[in-house]
């Protein structure tokens, strides 16, 4: 099973820089991919800023983290992900979650071509979920 819970930082426009010190620090591989690169709806002076970034470490955990833009609160208690190639097992855990809980951003076929959603649940913890079919190579 490659489901996975990941830690995911929140940042104001020092993403790249948190993500490749940590990187530094913890070693393996880091992926970097800013809003420009899927022409996602931002300030024209955050298109460079970190959409999405992700860290295997050497030692194996990943550590997620990404630019919030400026026109979306910052999560007061964080986030957590949700990867994974099980479309039911996740999909099952986002109906979980999003009972008694706001969805931010309905789970859809999001523009990379994984299946992407957003939500608060009702103790107040953010969301993110993603996943695609078992072929995929999924982060």
């Amino acid at each position: 099973m490659t489901t996975r819970l990941n830690p995911y930082l929140s940042f104001r426009g020092n993403a790249r820089e948190a993500m490749t010190k940590y990187h530094a620090i913890f070693g393996g591989e880091l992926d970097l991919a800013p809003f420009s690169m899927f022409d996602m709806p931002v300030d024209d002076a955050e298109k460079d800023w970190v959409m999405h970034g992700f860290l295997r470490t050497a030692a194996g955990p990943t550590l997620m983290g990404a630019d919030v833009p400026s026109s979306v609160d910052l999560p007061p208690n964080g986030v957590v992900a949700i990867t994974g190639d099980e479309p039911h097992v996740v999909r099952g855990w986002w109906d979980a979650l999003a009972e008694n809980g706001t969805i931010e951003l309905p789970l859809k076929q999001a523009p990379w071509g994984d299946y992407y959603g957003e939500l608060t649940d009702e103790f107040g913890v953010r969301w993110m979920v993603d996943f695609g079919e078992p072929s995929s190579n999924n982060t």
